[in-house]
């Protein structure tokens, strides 16, 4: 029997989940969890089998949560449930230590598929995320976009992911808002950003900021 412990912030979700492995003979959910926090918590008191995670939740989540549970315990299988489909964040999601990845869009029998395999010690990825792996253009010696930045247009670009003020970061570069201004423009020049929000989601798809 897969003892699953579910965390999820929605609770719909969670009682769906619940739904579909009441209907299997092997996989048991034997406990919830709304957030970060409650998972950590229920990991430090009871054991389980398998950690079935989404990863967008209020307060501590995402990969750096993957990080947080791989501290309390190592051995635990993960099996991100998530409503990203990007091949960057599943990336992010396994090499963080989980061991699958699956899409909230997938059908029922591939995420019980998943739990089985990523339960029994093996590793799983949702068909959608390994058809863009398969295809994913592999250039010899070709870098990482953010890599076309200078020294400092890089370092103004994560402080900015990690929700700095153009006046913060001035202030702790030692150099002018209106320096500060420019390069944050010219990083969204050559990145081809058309906006604040598409800068801070590649700084996170792209492991620049925790």
């Amino acid at each position: 029997m897969i003892k699953l412990l579910i965390v999820d912030d929605h609770a719909i979700v969670r009682s769906g989940l619940k739904q579909l492995f009441l209907l299997m003979g092997d996989i048991v959910v034997a406990g919830e969890a709304s957030n970060g926090a409650e998972a950590l918590e229920a990991l430090r008191n009871e054991q389980f089998d398998l950690l079935l995670l989404d990863l967008t939740m209020p307060g501590i989540s995402g990969i750096g949560l993957i990080g947080h549970i791989r501290a309390i315990n190592t051995k635990v299988p993960i099996l991100v449930l998530s409503m990203h489909c990007e091949l960057q964040v599943a990336k992010r999601a396994l090499q963080a230590g989980a061991s699958g990845f699956v899409t909230k869009g997938c059908m029922p029998d591939t995420l019980v598929n998943a739990v089985r395999n990523v339960a029994s010690g093996g590793r799983f990825v949702d068909p959608v995320i390994s058809e863009q792996m398969m295809f994913e253009k592999r250039v010899p010696g070709e870098n990482a976009p953010h890599e076309r930045l200078s020294e400092r247009e890089l370092h103004v670009m994560k402080l900015i992911a990690l929700g700095k003020s153009i006046k913060e970061i001035a202030n702790e570069l030692f150099i002018s808002n209106k320096t500060i201004s420019t390069h944050k423009a010219r990083v969204m020049q050559k990145m081809n950003f058309q906006s604040s929000a598409e800068m801070i989601r590649y700084a996170a798809d792209y492991g620049l900021v925790e």
